[in-house]
């Protein structure tokens, strides 16, 4: 499996699980203001995340998720004041509130205002996109260790933001409506 093959699977993947979890429509969001920071946000989170993922695989692929969902509070908030932000500036404010290892109670809690509960429901969520995640890269027959493993890791991380965007959009109420000409 080739990296653009890797990647069509992942985005594929990661939307039907959510689509039949109900966490996302028919058709991903599209929010090109937050897909736009990603360059700079994984720049930004590519070493931390590197650093944890031998150890901590499903947190370091996971974050992402967090952060993507982060991203699209920002968006729907405040875009005005977030959006003059690089993304290294909003991921750095995002870890350094209580530290890498808390960064997904920061997320839920302090940044989209869930509760223990619903914190609790989504973080589930997150981990088994996360373990999808780990289980399509183990699947890809990309060997580890290569700079085309390091590819694989970037196209997941960013496959991961973009389904934390779209199911944050999703449950900010935010849904594709197809457009109907005949009314």
């Amino acid at each position: 499996m080739n990296i653009k093959q890797f990647s069509e699977h992942l985005s594929k993947d990661l939307h039907a699980y959510l689509k039949a979890e109900g966490l996302t429509d028919e058709k991903f969001p599209e929010c090109i203001d937050v897909e736009e920071k990603w360059p700079s946000i994984e720049s930004a989170y590519f070493p931390d995340g590197a650093k944890e993922f031998n150890q901590y695989p499903l947190v370091s692929l996971g974050w992402s998720m967090f952060i993507g969902m982060a991203m699209a509070k920002f968006w729907d908030f405040d875009w005005e004041k977030y959006g003059k932000e690089t993304g290294e500036t909003l991921y750095h404010s995002l870890r350094d509130a209580k530290g890498y290892d808390n960064m997904d109670d920061y997320i839920l809690e302090d940044i989209l205002g869930y509760d223990k509960e619903q914190a609790a429901k989504v973080s589930e969520k997150v981990g088994e996109c996360a373990a999808r995640t780990l289980s399509a890269m183990n699947h890809s027959h990309i060997e580890s260790g290569t700079s085309e493993a390091v590819e694989a890791y970037r196209v997941a991380l960013y496959r991961l933001y973009l389904a934390g965007m779209a199911m944050e959009l999703n449950a900010l109420g935010y849904h594709y409506v197809p457009y109907n000409n005949a009314n």
